[in-house]
């Protein structure tokens, strides 16, 4: 008992001594702003193209684009959402979220938002599932063709006339599970229906993913294409500015944080989200070291410890395939000066299999491997054209070399190859 009452103490002392944070969620990812600085463009742009709901028109598909960070889903969502409190209808902000009901007699045809996360309902079989689910329509998890739960689908969004906007975020994820054929289905199911209708939006960070779509798919999806380019270092002091007054007491940061935090996520492609986690855990640190202000040396060690974790644990949770793209490039990078193409990756990969005795991924399998360590910022891949030998990625690694074998070689079938050299390379040493 005296050790719990000690416990106690120190819980009340934490509590008394906290004069850094006064509410930490809205540096969180899910928190959705009233104010989106230096997003005015792009909120009526998407405006302009929706309003036509408010007339009873069908709004035609948009295909939205930029680097992680960059306010895609925010505007997405408040734009939606203030559209749906305009017109009336039913809007679901996230996939596990809140469902928002606005209903009015005088509206004739009532607009339903619904905003999906692909990342989670990552094939087409969930998506159209969890799509049927909100309509009132229940489908198992597993077990039926997916014909049958696009018809289930259809059948019931067609019961009753209604706008739906479905927003599907990190649309590429469904292309790399090879679920492209969804989205033919989904910018096509107008002509199924009779007495709903349906526009949709994707959204991507991926900017070269449009150009690996079925070319109907893209025709359709892509009826308005809007950009969001990433945010340059003032604009982010502007973001954080306006978030830290209500995120932290008055006096608990130094003049100099907003500022570095900005600066920092202003070299990584001006990523807002980037720039919200370094403030977030800048001020989380000053906490534990008992600070009564946040400082640029919090931001700093912030920054590293951000930067080393975010490594360390999305390598560790890739799947052995994955690890084993990784390694391959590591291996090239460590041996080869030049740049390391997609098909250099893939030969190293398949020996390494081969050691292994290990399923082979094909090439287009391993290129999407690529493609989505590319987007978490583990390798650096850039489309090259090869004239009439087509179009390659060159590839670097985006982060350490040490950091990624450390990590790589503490798996079990990787240790076992650790001092293995590619073939193409073992001449040069």
């Amino acid at each position: 008992m005296e050790g719990q009452r000690s416990l106690d103490q120190l819980f009340d002392e934490l509590l008394i001594q906290r004069k850094i944070f006064n509410n930490k969620e809205v540096l969180r990812d899910h928190y959705t702003p009233s104010l989106l600085p230096h997003r005015d463009r792009q909120i009526d742009e998407l405006a302009t193209i929706l309003v036509s709901v408010v007339k009873g028109e069908t709004p035609s598909n948009i295909f939205i684009y930029g680097k992680t960070g960059t306010g895609k889903t925010a505007v997405t969502i408040h734009v939606g959402e203030a559209l749906v409190r305009k017109v009336g209808g039913c809007c679901y902000i996230r996939p596990y979220g809140t469902k928002l009901e606005i209903k009015r007699p005088e509206i004739p045809i009532p607009v339903w938002f619904i905003y999906t996360n692909c990342e989670i309902v990552d094939t087409q079989y969930r998506l159209l599932a969890k799509l049927a689910e909100y309509m009132g329509q229940s489908v198992p998890l597993t077990g039926w063709p997916t014909d049958k739960v696009y018809e289930s689908f259809v059948r019931a969004l067609d019961k009753e006339e209604r706008l739906v906007i479905v927003v599907l975020d990190e649309i590429d994820r469904l292309l790399k599970k090879g679920s492209d054929s969804v989205l033919y289905n989904l910018t096509r199911i107008n002509s199924d229906l009779k007495r709903a209708k349906v526009s949709i939006i994707g959204i991507s960070n991926d900017l070269n993913f449009v150009e690996f779509l079925d070319p109907r798919v893209r025709s359709s999806l892509g009826e308005e294409e809007l950009v969001f380019p990433p945010y340059y270092a003032q604009q982010l002091v502007d973001i954080l500015s306006h978030r830290a007054e209500e995120a932290f007491f008055d006096n608990a940061l130094d003049l100099g944080v907003i500022p570095l935090c900005a600066a920092f996520a202003a070299q990584e492609h001006g990523d807002a989200r980037r720039a919200l986690d370094f403030l977030r855990i800048a001020g989380e640190i000053a906490e534990r070291d008992r600070a009564s202000r946040v400082t640029e040396k919090h931001v700093r060690i912030a920054k590293n410890r951000i930067e080393q974790d975010r490594v360390t644990e999305v390598i560790k949770t890739f799947p052995t395939q994955s690890k084993f793209v990784l390694f391959a490039i590591l291996l090239l990078e460590k041996y080869n000066a030049s740049a390391i193409t997609t098909g250099e990756t893939y030969n190293v990969y398949k020996e390494l299999c081969r050691q292994s005795k290990m399923d082979i991924l094909t090439q287009r399998r391993v290129s999407d491997i690529i493609s989505e360590m590319d987007m978490m910022g583990i390798v650096n891949a850039t489309v090259v054209s090869k004239g009439r030998y087509g179009r390659t990625k060159e590839i670097r690694l985006g982060v350490p070399i040490s950091q990624v074998k450390n990590v790589l070689e503490k798996h079990h079938k990787i240790e076992r190859i650790s001092n293995f050299v590619p073939p193409i390379q073992r001449k040069l040493i």
